[in-house]
């Protein structure tokens, strides 16, 4: 009897090509994924694979996505950008706006500010929440949401293990944040400083998160901007080689546990 897994997706903006590179991977290894528990970019990600569509297809569409480009934004009178052409291309690619609409059951992690703490949605509209979880502070609008004013989930819990944990066979996670290896740290423009700052602050909390994944991938993406798709095929295939790396290790867990 074949296993059932759970997959964890990180937030990370473009970086979270590497997710379609991790899911590409476990489909040509043959490993079925049950259920996704997703953040920002991830929880995106998860929700496009959960609703049917090919890693292929995915990454073709985010490439097309403003939403990965700040050059493409609408810009706001608030001050802020619009996350509309990110809705709009969950609208045409998904169809129902449900979370009981997708073939994969769905978890998604949205921060919301007014109490401080992340919720979890895994039922009823679907959308607005995959946005609130994908609305990075300073750059988009908070989400008005079931009497919640939700931002994104990565603030509190980039790595939202919680919802999975203990319920599958195998859960693997992948977190696309790892951006120093510990040698001479590279330069950094202002926007990619806060980004790389910001993901140095959660990060202990991340790794304590994914010592209960049974296998835990977490590609080197230094270089690589969180609103920079251009190099999406080579975060791609960063996120796929990282996941083929643990192929023997994969296959074992996937037969054996």
């Amino acid at each position: 009897m074949k296993k059932t897994v759970g997959l964890v997706l990180s937030g990370g903006g473009a970086r979270g090509a590497a997710h379609i590179g991790v899911l590409q991977a476990l489909r040509e290894l043959d490993i079925p994924v049950a259920a996704i528990s997703g953040v920002s970019a991830g929880s995106v990600i998860g929700a496009l694979y959960a609703a049917g569509l090919s890693p292929e297809k995915i990454l073709h569409e985010l490439k097309e996505l403003s939403y990965f480009s700040v050059s493409d934004f609408t810009w706001k009178s608030s001050g802020l950008f619009s996350m509309s052409g990110l809705r709009n291309k969950l609208e045409e690619l998904i169809g129902s706006d449900s979370f009981e609409h997708l073939q994969i059951p769905l978890f998604v992690a949205a921060t919301d500010i007014s109490r401080g703490k992340t919720i979890t949605f895994s039922s009823g509209s679907l959308f607005d929440v995959i946005v609130a979880s994908s609305s990075v502070p300073l750059v988009f609008e908070q989400v008005d949401f079931q009497g919640y004013q939700l931002m994104d989930g990565g603030i509190i819990n980039n790595f939202p293990v919680e919802p999975l944990s203990g319920k599958y066979d195998l859960l693997l996670g992948s977190y696309v944040n790892k951006l120093f290896d510990g040698t001479v740290l590279q330069k950094h423009d202002k926007i990619s400083l806060i980004d790389y700052c910001f993901h140095l602050g959660i990060y202990e909390g991340v790794l304590q998160r994914s010592l209960l994944c049974d296998a835990y991938f977490e590609p080197f993406l230094a270089g690589f901007g969180m609103f920079d798709m251009k190099k999406a095929d080579q975060i791609f295939e960063i996120g796929f080689k990282t996941v083929m790396d643990q192929k023997e290790k994969l296959q074992v867990l996937f037969q054996n546990k």
